[in-house]
């Protein structure tokens, strides 16, 4: 899959998905340079209705790929830009004393349909626990009072790597709630050069066309009727306890961890035109899936191993079925 070559429908149940995806590729297409995986994948994320976390160096593209993607969906926007002195209620909002003498909420940012949370990693552990309940459950709770979340409620975060001075650690409670974690890498050298060659891009001088909510809820509802065949679920239930054994990590995959891998399965499967999804579909899916809800040792970091080197020797470990 490519923002280049969009996949079409094979059968009219996955029209709306293959009519969501076209628009959201041609929409991203030239923004934003050198970062085709990344884009797809944040595609993908949004019709999955998941949060998303994107991880890189600071200036590549990061905040700007989660501000299109919010540009291109019709719906309300909001985002808080990390800080260590950032505080909850910074967030989620509060009690306000009125000119009358009276308390009223005041909502935070939070209260949106897409909530950039820009350098996450950035805030400290008091204010990223803050948003655990909002993107478990689509709710706050404020004062005894649950207040709902808008529609499509949907988190993208963005961080730098934690060597880098002034980052926090998140919670495994927190990155297990990321539907997907990206990694952003340095451009190759042709992008490079034509991010280089063309003028300094302001994202508010590009016209764009954004995607209707009935639209997208549509494909959202579409993925639901994607077909997975128990030898498959069997497959994708192997991969996941066979994290929980590896001999090189210290933490393993959760069952959340196993129906987010199914959910963007559906999706690639969607997006390749199916209405069923293989193997190969898992494959795909378990490194986003996966990469954040595993802990290696510290023995195995030492010998340069990372989440993603240990997932491929587990995929290559599990059986695949035929």
């Amino acid at each position: 899959m490519t923002l280049e070559n969009p996949s079409t429908a094979s059968s009219p149940a996955l029209a709306p998905v293959a009519a969501a995806l076209a628009h959201l590729r041609r929409q991203a297409a030239g923004v934003v340079i050198g970062q085709d995986a990344v884009l797809e994948f944040c595609c993908l994320g949004l019709l999955c209705g998941g949060h998303m976390l994107l991880e890189g160096p600071p200036g590549v593209a990061k905040t700007l790929a989660v501000r299109l993607f919010a540009r291109i969906v019709d719906l309300p926007y909001q985002r808080v830009q990390g800080t260590p002195d950032l505080l909850p209620g910074d967030i989620t909002g509060g009690d306000v004393l009125t000119p009358e003498g009276r308390f009223s909420f005041r909502p935070g940012p939070v209260f949106a349909s897409i909530l950039l949370v820009d350098e996450v990693n950035r805030m400290p552990p008091r204010t990223q626990a803050a948003l655990l309940e909002a993107m478990e459950e689509r709710q706050v709770t404020l004062n005894r009072e649950s207040r709902p979340l808008p529609p499509h409620f949907t988190v993208f975060a963005t961080q730098n790597p934690l060597e880098f001075e002034g980052t926090y650690p998140l919670p495994e409670a927190q990155l297990d709630r990321f539907l997907m974690k990206l990694t952003v890498p340095y451009p190759d050298a042709e992008a490079e050069a034509a991010i280089l060659s063309r003028k300094p891009l302001a994202l508010g001088e590009v016209s764009l066309e954004p995607l209707p909510a009935t639209a997208l809820a549509a494909a959202q509802a579409a993925l639901a009727g994607i077909r997975v065949e128990p030898t498959v679920v069997s497959y994708a239930t192997a991969v996941i306890r066979q994290t929980r054994e590896w001999p090189a990590l210290t933490l393993g995959a959760s069952p959340r961890a196993g129906a987010a891998m199914l959910q963007v399965s559906r999706a690639l499967a969607a997006a390749d035109g199916r209405t069923y999804v293989l193997p190969d579909d898992i494959k795909a899916a378990a490194p986003p899936v996966l990469r954040h809800r595993l802990r290696p040792r510290a023995e195995a970091e030492m010998e340069g191993q990372t989440a993603d080197s240990i997932l491929a020797a587990v995929l290559d470990a599990v059986p695949v079925p035929r």
